[in-house]
């Protein structure tokens, strides 16, 4: 494919040089909007340290709730160099991104959410990583009642 595809099948549109497509919900980018993102390491510190995980095959899911939380929920994904080299890791967290714009809609308002890749994860395909982060997810208590999704 060349870069011109790539970019019409990432943002829906044709491309305009270097340009990032506008950071608006119906771009048709799966990139996690700023405001949904944990970027502090203060952030991440104050998940592992008050919060609960719970460990999966490839992922291991940190969460902490936090009822003054404006967005429905902020995600902060840990990928190691244990992973893999630079591509690996960038292949997982785009994989795992495109799980989250599927099924965010499902998990509940209010929660800090860090996902740490294990060593396992490099080789996961998409379908086995979904159903892994569902059943976190339900192991967490994190997915909203059938009746409000």
């Amino acid at each position: 494919r060349s870069a011109r595809q790539v970019t019409l099948a990432w943002t829906g549109r044709p491309s305009q040089g270097l340009k990032q497509a506008p950071p608006d919900a119906d771009s048709g980018t799966m990139k996690l909007p700023r405001s949904r993102r944990i970027t502090r390491r203060a952030d991440f510190q104050r998940v592992r340290q008050s919060g609960q995980s719970i460990r999966g095959k490839h992922l291991v899911l940190g969460f902490l709730a936090d009822d003054q939380l404006d967005e429905p929920f902020k995600l902060g994904l840990i990928t190691t160099r244990k992973l893999g080299n630079a591509v690996t890791r960038n292949r997982f967290r785009r994989l795992l991104r495109g799980v989250i714009h599927r099924t965010g809609e499902k998990i509940r308002h209010g929660h800090w959410l860090v996902i740490i890749a294990r060593y396992s994860a490099a080789e996961v395909e998409s379908e086995q990583l979904e159903k892994e982060w569902k059943w976190l997810l339900h192991k967490a208590d994190l997915t909203k009642p059938k009746e409000e999704t």
